[in-house]
């Protein structure tokens, strides 16, 4: 495949996790009682630090959802962040490549640490679970690190 469409899929895999975490943790910010989100019962939280999905809800919105969305516009525009550049590991790509790594690792400890709070297993979180996958795979694909090289 040409490196502009692998670099295409990558993005639309980040935008739409993006998308998907700006509409779920917005819900549970306006309304933190779940019930925009089909009456999402607070009973589940039971185990969980939390009273309310608030504060869930601002790291669901945050960060899977606008950093994804955020991360999807620095690969096509590669603006240079001294910031983002010090917590790059990979000092020899673009720290944007990296965050996209780091982004599937936070997706996957994300799902984890809500099925341990919620005790339990749905479509949602295997689904996601497993989204993670392609997202580092296509990252990981020579045309993306190549494009992505310093």
């Amino acid at each position: 495949m040409k490196q502009k469409t692998v670099r295409n899929i990558l993005i639309t895999l980040l935008i739409f996790l993006g998308l998907g975490a700006i509409g779920g943790g917005g819900l549970l910010i306006i309304l933190p009682s779940g019930k925009l989100l089909g009456g999402l019962p607070l009973s589940i939280l039971a185990n969980s630090p939390f009273n309310d999905f608030l504060i869930p809800g601002i790291i669901l919105f945050s960060v899977l959802g606008l950093s994804p969305c955020l991360l999807a516009v620095a690969l096509v525009k590669k603006p240079e962040n001294k910031f983002a550049e010090h917590f790059n590991f990979f000092k020899d790509m673009y720290w944007g490549w990296s965050y996209t790594i780091y982004i599937a690792f936070a997706l996957v400890i994300w799902i984890q640490v809500e099925t341990i709070f919620i005790q339990g297993v749905g479509w949602l979180q295997t689904f996601y679970i497993l989204y993670a996958i392609p997202i580092l795979f296509v990252a990981l694909l020579p045309q993306i690190r190549t494009h992505y090289k310093k």
